[in-house]
């Protein structure tokens, strides 16, 4: 793929407070996903969809990913405020943030793109567009898939089980 991040890095504080690289995720799977909280639509619909892949794969083929959740907006998305978020309706996914120059450079490590527009409606008078795919990255940290947000639920599974059989 074309703009596929190759072995994309990261310094950021996951929703316990805790400081983490991609090296923490060593010897995982890692499914990864950029959003932000305060999104309504796109990002919980994504969320659930991932997190019913990681339910139908099961436990003995999930316990060899971690799924996490980098936001795009940490302006808003504070360790306390992705815990919150993430352990009510998404508990298998860690939340990660920091500050605006980390989660930039994670972005550009991934590819991301992510843009603040103006939206009156909302309580902080914006909303974040972004790039809506989740990533599958080996046990090094190296790139692998991809599954962008009309990827079906099964196709996902499907794909995921061949790779963790390699």
């Amino acid at each position: 793929m074309v703009g596929a991040p190759d072995h994309p890095v990261f310094t950021l504080t996951d929703h316990f407070g805790n400081q983490i690289t991609e090296k923490d995720f060593h010897g995982w799977f890692q499914l990864v996903y950029f959003g932000f909280t305060s999104c309504r639509v796109v990002c919980p619909r994504a969320l659930a969809k991932l997190s019913g892949v990681l339910e139908e794969l099961g436990d003995e083929s999930a316990r060899w990913i971690k799924p996490l959740y980098i936001t795009v907006d940490p302006a808003r998305d504070k360790p306390e405020t992705m815990k919150a978020y993430l352990q009510a309706d998404y508990p298998r996914f860690l939340g990660l943030t920091g500050p605006e120059a980390a989660i930039e450079d994670a972005k550009r490590h991934f590819r991301v793109f992510a843009q603040r527009k103006s939206n009156p409606a909302d309580p902080d008078g914006y909303q974040i567009a972004h790039t809506a795919i989740a990533y599958l990255l080996d046990r090094n940290g190296n790139y692998l898939d991809h599954f962008p947000d009309a990827t079906a639920g099964a196709k996902i599974i499907e794909r995921i089980r061949i790779h963790l059989a390699h």
